[in-house]
């Protein structure tokens, strides 16, 4: 009844971080309408890799890192600026109309079989680093996870390292059924795109990437 009590708080918890709009969000929207379903699951993936090795930090006691005022503010410079960076790349490509959401094909009966795996195993290694990059990008994750995350940790090791396999299973499956759900809608969605209303899309992700950034890095500032 413990382990079940601590993976469905843990769930709901996290179902209630994902649901709110940040940067994760914005870039699964962008790079669902680009790449389809299957860049929603690679995101997380990225995603649950940080968190993982994060949960096994805090766990071993590293918690003061992230507790110290300093962690807070390094991680809100580089991760705003991060994100700015990002989100001149969307709204410069949205703009020069260099996007295009349309499955690459490879010319010529010759070309080879290799080329298009090896650009769908780059595309998804990137989109795995993306997961990790943007994570790591917010301040507000890093706050959480030091705040709310580490009680939940010290809850759940109380039953040991199921405890600790129940919260983050929780935590983790969240985000992957939320993430691709949106993943899910916007690619089902991709069919009735115009190349404007696509570019339309990329542009204000790009936007809201760029506010995001700049709020980062403000806060970064003053704190």
């Amino acid at each position: 009844m413990e382990l079940a009590f601590i993976f469905s708080t843990a769930f709901l918890v996290g179902l209630s971080g994902a649901l709110m709009p940040g940067p994760l969000l914005t870039v699964t929207v962008g790079e669902s309408a680009r790449r389809g379903f299957i860049a929603g699951p690679l995101l997380v993936m990225g995603h649950g890799l940080l968190e993982g090795l994060l949960v096994v930090a805090l766990a071993l006691g590293l918690s003061s890192v992230f507790h110290h005022p300093l962690t807070s503010r390094v991680v809100a410079l580089l991760g705003g600026s991060f994100l700015v960076y990002m989100a001149w790349g969307m709204i410069r490509d949205a703009r020069s109309g260099r996007l295009d959401f349309e499955p690459s094909k490879t010319s010529g009966e010759a070309a080879s079989r290799e080329e298009p795996s090896r650009e769908i195993r780059g595309v998804g290694l990137r989109l795995i680093w993306t997961g990790i990059l943007v994570s790591l990008s917010n301040p507000y994750w890093s706050l959480w996870w030091a705040t709310v995350g580490l009680s939940y940790i010290t809850l759940s090791l109380q039953q040991g390292s199921l405890g600790l396999l129940s919260f983050f299973t929780g935590h983790v499956l969240s985000d992957l059924i939320w993430y691709s759900l949106v993943a899910a809608l916007v690619a089902g969605g991709r069919r009735f795109f115009t190349p404007n209303l696509y570019r339309g899309i990329i542009l204000a992700c790009g936007l809201f990437l760029l506010f995001l950034g700049g709020s980062f890095i403000v806060w970064g500032i003053r704190s």
